[in-house]
């Protein structure tokens, strides 16, 4: 009996500043998925003028415009180090929200997403099609300046930015790369996760114990940064998140079965994280088995409308619409380890073991 094929990935984070990427190698990093601190929203200001004293001069002199360049002078370092760090062909996804202020006295928008998206071409690297999603608000009332007077109320922003860049052309891979074809994703997946709007993803509060650190945590849902991952990198690639917070972009690629790097200046929230990786295989035997019962479902509803998906699933018996998914194959984190003897990073190696599914279209077919 041949012996069940296993992955091993690891999982890197480092406690710095993500200013200086020293410790990796150059176009070593496949795909970055990040959510920095956003320019001008109130809860980061502390931390850009702990970086740049200027930030708080600007602010105190009611020069809103000069505290939003100054602020996006530091997440200009990082992306000067993301030039060099990122694999020709490799994709950077920045989730970021613009921000809405009152600076001496007048109201304006802060276009965070504008900003970062010409310092990346000044880079050289390509802009693609950016995806919005919806994040919930804290109440229903959309009363911004005059609520029901014109002309002098504002638009509630209820969206963020998940903008998208290429490192040059098409990334090349290993002739056969089996891993490649291995992370496919469903047909009907990439319907959904290819779409500019996400309307279904949610944002959610942490799950953070420490009171102080909930407030200084702004962390993206789940999902957003596993199908990241899911949609643009491959089985053995690597992901960054140089602005690590709880943690949400390395757990994201546990799951995925891709390695990842993380950089955090907040030693605390790393204390925090053996918590979470614990819940890991859980967390990825539930991902893997809602994909694979999503997709029954879906032949099931295509085989009612007379129209069955003509290839087969070579490792699941299923049929899939294109031969591309043929050897699409999930994986299960099955054991999480931390290496005790690291000292520049805190470590982490995970075995996988593929998916098995759980139920059939016949199963379904008899419900």
């Amino acid at each position: 009996m041949d012996e069940e094929p296993t992955r091993q990935t690891s999982h890197r984070i480092h406690a710095g500043d993500a200013r200086d990427l020293d410790a990796l190698d150059d176009d070593s990093i496949d795909l970055v998925v990040t959510s920095p601190p956003y320019p001008m929203v109130e809860m980061w200001d502390d931390l850009f003028a702990e970086l740049v004293p200027d930030v708080d001069a600007y602010l105190d002199a009611g020069k809103g415009e000069a505290a939003f360049e100054a602020m996006h002078g530091v997440l200009d370092s990082v992306w000067d180090e993301l030039q060099r760090v990122v694999t020709p062909g490799g994709i950077v996804c920045i989730n970021v929200g613009d921000a809405t202020r009152t600076v001496d006295g007048q109201f304006r928008v802060y276009p965070n997403h504008s900003r970062i998206t010409t310092a990346f071409e000044r880079r050289g690297f390509d802009p693609m099609p950016d995806i919005l999603w919806h994040k919930p608000t804290n109440s229903a009332a959309k009363f911004m300046g005059s609520g029901m007077l014109p002309p002098n109320a504002y638009v509630t922003l209820e969206h963020e930015h998940i903008l998208v860049f290429r490192n040059g052309g098409r990334r090349e891979f290993e002739p056969g790369a089996d891993r490649r074809y291995e992370a496919a994703y469903f047909w009907e997946e990439r319907n959904r996760w290819f779409t500019d709007i996400w309307s279904e993803v949610r944002g959610r509060l942490q799950d953070l114990d420490d009171g102080d650190l909930r407030d200084r945590a702004a962390a993206y849902p789940f999902e957003i940064p596993y199908r990241l991952c899911s949609m643009f990198s491959a089985y053995g690639d690597t992901v960054l998140d140089p602005f690590w917070g709880t943690g949400t972009t390395t757990l994201a690629a546990m799951v995925a079965g891709r390695n990842s790097v993380g950089y955090e200046r907040d030693s605390a929230f790393l204390d925090h994280f053996a918590d979470r990786v614990a819940d890991v295989p859980d967390i990825s035997r539930d991902v893997a088995g809602e994909r694979l019962q999503a997709h029954l479902d879906f032949v099931a509803d295509r085989s009612d409308s007379g129209t069955q998906p003509d290839y087969e699933s070579e490792y699941y018996e299923f049929p899939v619409m294109t031969s591309q998914e043929e050897t699409l194959r999930l994986y299960v984190v099955d054991e999480v380890s931390r290496d005790s003897s690291a000292a520049a990073a805190t470590e982490y190696s995970l075995r996988h073991r593929p998916a098995e599914r759980t139920a059939t279209v016949d199963d379904l077919d008899s419900e």
